[in-house]
């Protein structure tokens, strides 16, 4: 170890004695009242001292003022070099900074926010544009049409030519393909762990569920190598309604794990109210409950 090193850890006596200075120093960076208590000090070099002060500022809790006084050689003369507010090793500080494409979640995007994407995007990867070459007896090949154009004749066309419909660009803009860039391996492999993690077997929704989504009625299929795995939720009962599901997924919402009851039969009245029974206002002659009168007076008064 050198001699310099050495004596730099010892504070210079005049600097380390200047704690006056320094405090007004402080006060003049601050205001009257902000400065506390003087804490400590640090030796930062030869003849350089850095004194700390206590901040009672409101919301600098564990922040310290600390000032900088230095003397040159030979000279009995202390200045200052410099007066700053601190964070301490107890202060409140703000998180460390993040950059927006690291903060954004899902969710956070509003009506007209845009979000650009790198052009070294991992999850994407270049797709088709280009128009395919036509074959050369085609009607819109360049060889055709200079002899069209040199015959000045016709070009209509005829069993050789192709359509615009089965070109390689109208297959690939009806595959979906035709884009500046498309999914890449790894940006499918994102989709589909970020898929799972919402509404795989590993939910809880799911483990409890009677059925798995790929045997259920509500499911709606999607194209895609990611269609083996995923489809989309058509019932409107489950939490999953509209939502990108795995096919291993399920809830209690199954279009086949419970049959709704017929609803239960009454069983028939013991007496019917509803039925008129018939009573005749005279009894039947042979029922033996009247005798027979011949007399005529009294046929119709019945019994008395």
């Amino acid at each position: 170890m050198s001699a310099a090193t050495t004596r730099s850890r010892t504070p210079d006596r005049l600097c380390a004695e200047a704690v006056d200075l320094a405090r007004a120093a402080a006060e003049e960076a601050a205001a009257p009242g902000i400065v506390g208590e003087h804490v400590e000090l640090v030796s930062e070099g030869d003849r350089v001292v850095t004194h700390f002060f206590e901040c009672k500022e409101l919301g600098y809790r564990g922040w310290r003022w600390a000032v900088t006084v230095a003397r040159a050689s030979r000279a009995k003369i202390v200045t200052v070099d410099e007066a700053v507010l601190l964070p301490g090793p107890d202060a409140v500080l703000a998180p460390e900074w993040v950059p927006w494409s690291e903060r954004l979640r899902p969710g956070d995007m509003g009506p007209g926010d845009l979000l650009p994407t790198d052009a070294e995007d991992l999850r994407l990867e270049p797709g088709w544009t280009g128009e395919d070459e036509p074959p050369p007896n085609s009607v819109v090949s360049e060889d055709m049409a200079a002899l069209a154009e040199a015959e000045d004749a016709e070009v209509t066309a005829g069993p050789l030519a192709v359509p615009a419909r089965g070109s390689i660009a109208a297959v690939a803009e009806e595959l979906g393909v035709r884009r500046a860039r498309v999914l890449s391996r790894y940006g499918l492999h994102i989709a589909a762990d970020r898929w799972e993690e919402a509404f795989g077997p590993k939910t809880p929704m799911a483990q409890a569920a009677p059925a798995a989504c790929v045997s259920c009625g509500f499911l709606l299929r999607i194209g895609g190598s990611l269609g083996q795995a995923f489809g989309v939720c058509g019932n409107e009962f489950s939490p999953a309604d509209g939502r990108v599901v795995s096919l291993a997924y399920g809830c209690g919402g199954h279009s086949e794990a419970a049959v709704m009851p017929k609803p239960p039969q009454p069983a028939p009245p013991v007496i019917d109210e509803t039925r008129v029974d018939p009573f005749p206002l005279r009894p039947a002659p042979d029922s033996g409950s009247v005798p027979v009168a011949a007399d005529e007076d009294t046929e119709e008064l019945g019994h008395s």
